[in-house]
């Protein structure tokens, strides 16, 4: 399917002056569907925000918190309950919306290894399709989902929150890497979600690429393949070992030894 910003980017290179030596001005990629928020990329800002002090080194811990919903650290015991049934939420949710989405990066590691997350996970990276942010952006922004875990004793609230940003889809400063979270409404734990888009369409029609220059190719992606994660129903890739060999080399699929 052709974007809208493929087209602007086409009529782009074509009017622009061909003048000797200078660069061609292109504008960024951009998503059909939010042309609404008509944003101005000269004041862009970065907005997701986590509690002061991580990004010093302080405790990098706390990066993994939104710090709307930061309340103090919470113990390990309760960053597992918290993740786990996060996962459950998030994943029931896109389901039972038809809404494409599989799980990536460390988690996906964690998947390989015992479908579920590694231990020592602060949180949870999921993907999408451009296609399907816009559904997000469009129809489920800010929208606050509740949950009742099977047993009854696990009560949660999670809101569900697209970047406005995410808009343009090249990495700009580098602040909106993030295009979306759903987050933890007791202590702001969260879920990142990030869009694929395919930036270059003449020229590398088949390649994916997330706002921080994760490539992917269309048959490493797809058809995606249904598994199970945290015991409910998620996606991974179609080639999903050769995609963590890439990332992460073949000590992580070998190593049973985790060193902090």
């Amino acid at each position: 399917m052709m974007h809208s910003w493929i087209l602007t980017n086409v009529l782009a290179g074509l009017l622009s002056p061909a003048v000797a030596g200078a660069p061609i001005r292109i504008p960024p990629p951009v998503l059909p569907g939010m042309d609404h928020l008509k944003l101005d990329r000269n004041l862009e800002g970065k907005y997701f925000h986590e509690p002061v002090g991580h990004e010093k080194g302080a405790d990098d811990r706390l990066g993994h918190y939104d710090t709307r919903y930061f309340h103090g650290m919470v113990t390990d015991e309760e960053r597992v309950e918290t993740l786990h049934h996060m996962v459950r939420a998030y994943l029931d949710f896109f389901r039972e919306n038809q809404l494409e989405t599989w799980i990536a990066h460390g988690t996906l590691l964690g998947w390989w290894w015992n479908s579920k997350l590694l231990p020592w996970d602060w949180d949870v990276d999921t993907q999408v399709r451009d296609t399907t942010l816009v559904r997000l952006a469009t129809e489920f922004n800010q929208t606050i989902s509740h949950y009742v875990s099977a047993d009854k004793k696990y009560k949660r609230e999670y809101m569900l929150d697209i970047n406005p940003w995410a808009y343009f889809r090249d990495n700009g400063p580098g602040h909106n890497i993030i295009d979306a979270r759903w987050i933890d409404t007791t202590n702001g734990l969260y879920i990142d979600i990030t869009a694929l888009s395919v930036f270059d369409p003449r020229s590398k029609p088949d390649q994916w690429e997330c706002k921080n220059h994760h490539k992917y190719k269309t048959e490493d992606l797809f058809p995606l393949r249904e598994t199970s994660f945290e015991g409910v129903v998620a996606m991974v890739p179609y080639k999903y070992q050769e995609m963590l060999l890439e990332e992460y080399s073949l000590k992580s699929l070998a190593r049973i030894n985790y060193e902090k």
